[in-house]
């Protein structure tokens, strides 16, 4: 459904472009009229990055996280505005099915397989188009992997447990291993909903979320959808959460935060307390999901639980 969305508005904006130009280039007499339409059509996006930005750095004065330098804002702002096009203009309405989905087939034996799986979650208004980079990358180090797509779009977060459940265990069957779950935005929510839902906290290695608003973002305040509103500072459904959790399952969480995330803020709400946080500098939301570093942070988080799992076959041997 988000694809055909998705898609639909990349062709609207197509053709707001076309009309531009064929209003500047052939009637000439609209010439100012539509080089306005051409500028706009174009630049929109980064227009709307920037409004962002400023209600970010504003609600970021007061928070502990450290503050960005002028570049590193201006570096952040850059690769929001060349991120953004290509995850919601291209990967998403047009390339989400691309990169199948890598799970080995042979059960017969789990020892013997290179890793750990990992579940792919993508966030709010996102489908798994966003993780094809990723998951060309963990196919390449045989890491079997599997992207879910959360639906319904603007449904509630509650809806999203049973399609992280169907997941996890098609990946624990096809290794034999509890996997790592790597959710970006809302994503690490509806994680958070299906570890409470099915008491899930034994079927899985850890959980890396990448710019999700664990307590909220003000963000959300605008927001008019149902699991937008969920996103709210001091909500319900977020108090909610929050108390039926168990204190030690904030262990099992790394959570990769930025400074200059222009979608959740202030900084220190992608930060669940009693999880490890890394700080992603210089980095907005989507463009985030790029960064060199929190790839890396999920390599580690494999490694790792391959290491306790041959650890735990060592001694049952």
């Amino acid at each position: 459904m988000l694809a055909r969305l998705q898609a639909a508005l990349v062709f609207a904006w197509l053709l707001t472009l076309g009309w531009g130009l064929h209003w500047a280039l052939v009637q000439h007499a609209s010439l100012l009229l539509g080089l306005a339409v051409v500028i706009l059509a174009v630049t929109w996006h980064a227009l709307w990055l920037t409004l962002t930005f400023a209600i970010m750095t504003w609600r970021n004065r007061p928070d502990a996280a450290p503050k960005p330098s002028g570049a590193e804002w201006l570096r952040a702002w850059w690769g929001e505005v060349l991120a953004a096009p290509k995850v919601f203009g291209w990967l998403q309405p047009f390339r989400s099915r691309h990169v199948p989905d890598y799970l080995p087939t042979d059960t017969s034996s789990h020892h013997e397989l290179p890793t750990v799986g990992v579940v792919l979650v993508h966030g709010f208004v996102c489908n798994r188009g966003l993780w094809n980079p990723w998951m060309k990358r963990l196919r390449a180090q045989a890491v079997p992997y599997l992207a879910v797509n959360l639906e319904p779009v603007f449904g509630v977060i509650d809806d999203y447990p049973a399609i992280i459940e169907q997941a996890v265990q098609r990946v624990t069957q096809a290794t034999g291993r509890p996997p790592v779950l790597v959710a970006h935005s809302m994503g690490g929510l509806a994680v958070r909903a299906w570890l409470q839902r099915y008491r899930a906290d034994d079927r899985v290695a850890s959980v890396v979320t990448i710019g999700t608003p664990h307590q909220g973002t003000w963000l959300a305040h605008g927001g008019s959808t149902p699991n937008a509103r969920q996103m709210i500072p001091g909500g319900a459904w977020l108090t909610q959460l929050a108390a039926s959790e168990p204190a030690s399952r904030a262990g099992r969480f790394v959570c990769c935060f930025g400074h200059c995330d222009n979608i959740v803020f202030p900084a220190m709400t992608a930060v669940l307390p009693g999880a490890r946080a890394v700080l992603i500098r210089a980095a907005a939301h989507v463009d985030m999901v790029g960064r060199a570093e929190v790839f890396n942070e999920v390599l580690v988080a494999i490694h790792a639980a391959q290491a306790v799992a041959q650890s735990a076959g060592a001694r049952q041997a």
